[in-house]
């Protein structure tokens, strides 16, 4: 009679395999966190990079014209995002700055900012300007104010209306003051609109949609345009800019007008954020 084959392989049963795959799935589990939030550290030190660079463009546009350029430029304020006017932004006027020569000579200034001939021009992406994050076309802008109000001639921040601010006009002193943010949208990066230009005002709630609802700001507006605010009061669509936002979910990278770039909380103080928006309130700053 034959005896079985004691070295003879054993296949794995079904109950093994079912533990074996549990096993891979729960280590896949744990170590999912783990490499998506490296990725996320490394999109934000990308994100870092870039408003570093954006802001050396800075410097060096007012090392050579003496000033930071205008946030916008249009003949009267307030600016109203209606697609009309003039309202070329600042992005367009650092491009030479940026190593973007190319571009910066496709943009006809004598026209306006909507009224751009070249396709190929308002679709271009900007790279430096792109958070990988949020994987937008633009995702930064320049801080006009510090609460919710009319983009104008007389705001409070470092780029707005017809702007000429230079360092010596910054009297909170330049580390204590911001110059850009994260915009928490994709928009038009030729646009001196909230495409290009944002506020303070509501970015430490982690759940507000980067538009300011206090009620503090009222505006006239056709019946057909108005919105109206927690309050009831009316406001005109138009003349919301709207606050910083990001793609990083805790908080925003910034950057200041001495060039360094921090990443403020979203939970951080919001009177601390709005006395860093205003370049010459002459209020001490706490920790943020």
């Amino acid at each position: 009679m034959p005896r079985a084959n004691s070295n003879s392989k054993r296949g794995f049963t079904a109950i093994e395999l079912m533990v074996v795959m549990a096993i891979i799935a729960i280590l896949i589990a744990l170590l999912l966190p783990a490499v998506q939030q490296a990725r996320e550290a490394a999109r934000r030190t990308q994100c870092n990079n870039n408003l570093l660079q954006i802001g050396i463009a800075m410097h060096a546009y007012h090392n050579f014209h003496q000033t930071f350029p205008p946030g916008t430029s249009d003949v009267q304020g307030p600016v109203r995002d209606d697609g009309k006017g003039y309202k070329m932004s600042w992005v367009a006027q650092i491009l030479p700055f940026l190593d973007e020569t190319n571009a910066y000579d496709r943009i006809d200034f004598t026209r306006s900012a909507y009224d751009q001939q070249d396709q190929d021009l308002i679709s271009y992406r900007l790279a430096v300007f792109s958070c990988p994050s949020s994987g937008g076309s633009s995702s930064y802008a320049g801080c006009y104010n510090d609460i919710e109000a009319p983009l104008d001639v007389n705001n409070d921040g470092m780029l707005f209306l017809n702007s000429s601010v230079r360092l010596r006009d910054v009297t909170d002193g330049q580390r204590h003051t911001l110059l850009l943010g994260e915009s928490g949208a994709s928009l038009s990066w030729l646009h001196g609109t909230g495409s290009t230009l944002r506020n303070m005002d509501g970015f430490s709630d982690p759940g507000s949609s980067n538009y300011d609802t206090s009620g503090r700001n009222y505006y006239e507006a056709p019946p057909e345009r108005q919105q109206t605010t927690e309050t009831g009061e009316p406001v005109d669509a138009d003349l919301i800019v709207g606050g910083f936002g990001s793609a990083h979910g805790s908080g925003g990278n910034f950057c200041f007008v001495d060039g360094t770039v921090r990443f403020i909380s979203s939970y951080a103080d919001q009177t601390v954020l709005l006395r860093i928006a205003n370049r010459h309130d002459g209020q001490l700053i706490g920790k943020f």
